[in-house]
């Protein structure tokens, strides 16, 4: 072992992990570097070793990388919401883009094809159409061609992006008092926040307004230690299209003090505010949401708009948080499917709708499955709204699902799967390949499981064809994409 902990050693930083950590060798022996970015050349104080790797402290820059830069956020050092605020947009990109294609090879085994093969040198500010455009059609023949893994649809202003706030609360400096903000990078100890770069500024004044009034009425934060104390979260949203704005007060129990005078408070500081919610969660998990919710003041939803559709949003639906992106996303999505007017679409996992209605406009029907029984109810209210009567909507697991729709003689040309960031449930990868899809499209939070699915539809006889991610969320390490893929057969 060349190094020691405590050991202060100069190196290289040549790569950064999927945690957003500089990567560095010391005589052939890889360490993992908090704070460092590919290009710059650091003093390092090693803290932990493994058999494989080692961790590290930048302990001094000696030379920084090209790509470098000073992070704009006051609490960017404590907080643990972005990883990647002093490092260059470009270079963010340009690594995501690596981070997809590397991840398919090395665990999805899968072809890659080099950078500039891929179609269109788009990526970064001001060139999310010239990504766009360079999406392919599909072709089925594809045959065993490399992936093309195109570059990232960037933003062309990377900042104040999220609709939705969720703070968790503290007590203050010695126990008293109420604060909320993030949790530090790897911890539980709540940062306080008073702005954030990545909020659209409405969530940043209706955070602050929440936080102000509760302490004027004497909430006491939850502790997660004694199981003691009030509200456990805020979550705030902001509704671009409408302006209407959502608050809801997570609370230990069902007992809301002084409920009128916080609704009354709130309405007066808050400009735009729609609904005042509560949602009640007593569990001792990390949780954020628990499973009843009351409308304390005000509409149950809020209304927003993507790409001319109308959505309903309620306190506890999943909704995209960089409206901006989410449409890129959507549309990618729908032109992967390959859509004429005559198919028939099936969108597992499909939340309130959202994909779902965007295929419905272009397909002849959809039928979209979730397992969350309120989120069926916003998509069916949201097809309503949008008059839209071709989508048809069910609760349940989707390889639960999906079998019964196919013996009512529903036989999908396409199937678009959005799973979480755990990817998708193993049956229902089974049950995709049994019922034989021309095309696959999957929507991905996380390229890791992406590629471990992905090696499952291939050996079960589908080609993946092309890789378009898309930066939903800058300056962190997250990428999502949109994945093209046909039977091989077809």
């Amino acid at each position: 072992m060349p190094v020691a902990v405590g050991d202060s050693v100069v190196i290289d930083v040549v790569g950064m992990t999927h945690e957003g950590q500089g990567v560095g060798r010391v005589e052939g022996y890889t360490l993992f570097v908090s704070g460092a970015v590919p290009g710059d050349r650091v003093q390092a104080e090693v803290q932990s070793i493994g058999k494989s790797f080692g961790r590290a402290r930048l302990a001094a820059l000696v030379a920084a990388s090209p790509d470098r830069i000073a992070a704009p956020c006051e609490i960017y050092e404590a907080c643990g919401g972005c990883q990647l605020q002093h490092w260059g947009y470009a270079a963010q990109l340009r690594w995501k883009r690596e981070h997809v294609a590397g991840v398919l090879a090395r665990i999805g085994k899968l072809p890659v094809a080099p950078l500039e093969e891929a179609a269109g040198e788009a990526g970064g500010p001001g060139t999310a159409d010239a990504a766009q455009a360079g999406v392919r059609e599909i072709a089925p023949d594809a045959g065993r061609a490399p992936v093309v893994v195109l570059p990232v649809i960037g933003m062309d202003e990377p900042w104040r992006y999220r609709n939705k706030a969720q703070v968790p609360m503290a007590a203050g400096i010695g126990g008293h008092g109420l604060i909320g903000g993030f949790f530090e990078q790897g911890s539980h100890q709540v940062v306080d926040m008073e702005a954030c770069l990545i909020q659209q500024e409405q969530n940043e004044e209706t955070v602050r307004a929440v936080k102000r009034i509760a302490r004027s009425l004497g909430y006491s934060a939850y502790d997660r230690a004694t199981g003691r104390g009030l509200l456990r979260h805020v979550v705030v949203r902001h509704a671009e299209a409408t302006g209407q704005r959502m608050v809801v007060l997570i609370t230990n129990g069902r007992d809301m003090p002084h409920a009128d005078e916080l609704c009354g408070l709130i309405r007066q500081d808050i400009p735009g505010v729609a609904s005042i919610c509560q949602n009640i969660n007593t569990s001792a998990t990390s949780q954020v949401f628990g499973e009843e919710t009351r409308v304390l003041w005000g509409d149950e939803v809020i209304y927003d708009e993507i790409g001319g559709i109308t959505f309903a949003i309620s306190a506890r639906s999943f909704f995209q948080v960089n409206p901006t992106q989410t449409e890129r996303l959507y549309r990618t999505a729908v032109d992967y499917a390959g859509l004429t007017g005559e198919e028939t679409v099936i969108d597992a996992y499909c939340g309130i709708g959202t994909i779902t209605l965007f295929l419905a406009r272009h397909a002849r029907r959809v039928y979209g499955v979730e397992i969350i029984p309120e989120a069926i109810e916003d998509a069916r209210r949201n097809a309503l709204l949008n008059h839209i009567n071709n989508a048809e909507f069910a609760v349940g697991p989707a390889e639960v699902v999906m079998p019964q729709w196919q013996a009512e003689g529903v036989a999908p040309d396409v199937i678009v799967v959005d799973p979480p960031r755990k990817g998708c449930d193993p049956a229902l990868l089974a049950t995709m390949l049994e019922l034989r899809p021309a095309r696959i499209v999957y929507v991905s939070c996380d390229p890791a499981t992406l590629a471990r699915d992905l090696r499952v539809l291939e050996d079960g006889g589908y080609r993946t064809v092309e890789v378009q991610p898309v930066d939903m969320f800058p300056h962190t390490v997250h990428v999502e994409c949109v994945v093209g893929i046909c039977r091989v057969d077809t």
